[in-house]
């Protein structure tokens, strides 16, 4: 059994009771995983996996998963997409939030559900929908790295978006991500 030296972090009792209530051990390695979450706040797998390491070399990737699957059945671990990658992690007794994600720096802003109550509601009376929210992740631009942008960046919030560019003489160019054999939406097909 591993046993990990001391880290100087203080164990939550919580933790200890959270897992002794359900029938669960507060083991080296679920110890482990639950400060890396702790101490990185958004984490992946992969990133909770070297903060582990730095105590414990032994452990191994399918450890984190297996730990982060039951943490999270057992309500002390949340995940949320992120982008593309893998799911972050963050501790599940914090207050719940929704994620700001900035495309250019990949900052992750929380912000309170509050935020976004009166959508929420909306969403509950118009179609009975109960959302989620602390797996929702909204894309976009940070403060820092909206008022850093300028136009002539070249790559407005529409470009980005995929709307169409107007050349200079006004005629409909290509859209920002087409490929280069593809027409902007308007523009001429030649047959």
């Amino acid at each position: 059994m591993l046993t990990p030296p001391y880290t100087g972090r203080v164990v939550s009792t919580d933790w200890k009771t959270d897992l002794r209530q359900r029938g669960y051990r507060l083991t080296p390695q679920r110890q482990l995983v639950l400060e890396a979450v702790d101490a990185l706040e958004h984490a992946t797998p992969d990133d909770i996996l070297c903060e582990v390491r730095r105590t414990a070399s032994g452990v191994n990737i399918s450890t984190v998963y297996r730990t982060l699957e039951l943490l999270e059945e057992l309500g002390l671990v949340s995940h949320a997409h992120l982008g593309h990658g893998a799911p972050t992690y963050h501790l599940a007794d914090r207050h719940h939030h929704i994620h700001l994600v900035c495309r250019d720096c990949a900052d992750v802003i929380e912000a309170d559900l509050s935020t976004v109550a009166e959508f929420t509601e909306k969403l509950r009376a118009d179609f009975g929908f109960e959302t989620d929210m602390k797996h929702f992740a909204i894309f976009g631009r940070c403060a820092t790295c909206a008022a850093a942008r300028t136009p002539a960046d070249g790559a407005s919030d529409g470009a980005a978006a995929g709307v169409v560019d107007r050349a200079s003489d006004g005629t409909a160019g290509r859209t920002a991500d087409a490929g280069a054999n593809t027409p902007a939406k308007g523009a001429p097909v030649k047959s």
